[in-house]
């Protein structure tokens, strides 16, 4: 069944990399229909020029074949890997060995297929790559705003959270650091205020969401 779009997905970005004209322009008919805002390159250098010149940083999705003029559809996925985009990539080749598909994949491509594709697959598929894309998003953004939290942090108060963290009560803490209880009391809650949390069970669960956030 044919997945139209949603709230999320109206308006968003998909790339079309193909050096076959035809195929470009009938992506690009059928995508629009539904709302998306199509760009259509030749080449992966011409992708990559329009990426510097417009400093576009959400990509939303891209289609890309696997051989193109210059560099090959791999060889951008690398580049894009390298310069730290994280947007969702499906090949649709003509032509590929299991051995390019494989190492596609393996480099984080969302799906690889064979020309030709039905119209009906190639919507599903740009539908599920741009809910992926809108996800990673949210992801990275609550990451940003969870780090600029834990910025506002005095080199104290993130010395008092190390201890949180190791389960040490309040007179642990302030025979450690040679304060007293009230001391500690009052970085406890200045440290609650400022990640904005009002009871200590949420805080570690904060605590920890973040430093698996850092450690990914």
């Amino acid at each position: 069944m044919l997945r139209t779009t949603n709230a999320i997905n109206k308006g968003a970005v998909v790339h079309v990399i193909d050096n076959d004209e035809t195929v470009r322009d009938s992506y690009a008919l059928l995508l629009s229909a539904y709302d998306y805002i199509v760009y259509c390159h030749e080449s992966a250098e011409g992708f990559l020029r329009t990426l510097a010149a417009n400093n576009m940083r959400n990509l939303g999705c891209i289609l890309l074949d696997l051989k193109l003029a210059g560099l090959s559809g791999l060889e951008l996925q690398r580049i894009l890997i390298d310069q730290g985009f994280k947007v969702p990539i499906s090949f649709v080749a003509g032509f590929a060995e299991v051995s390019q598909a494989v190492e596609a994949i393996k480099l984080g491509a969302f799906d690889f297929l064979q020309k030709p594709i039905q119209n009906e697959e190639l919507c599903n598929l740009v539908a599920q790559m741009l809910t992926k894309a809108q996800q990673d998003l949210d992801k990275l953004n609550q990451e940003s705003e969870l780090s600029a939290l834990f910025q506002t942090l005095t080199s104290r108060e993130n010395e008092i959270l190390d201890h949180i963290i190791a389960g040490k009560s309040n007179r642990q803490i302030g025979e450690e650091l040679n304060i007293s209880i009230k001391t500690v009391e009052q970085h406890r809650a200045n440290i609650m205020d400022k990640l904005k949390v009002k009871r200590p069970a949420n805080l570690l669960n904060l605590i920890f969401k973040f430093k698996g956030t850092k450690a990914s």
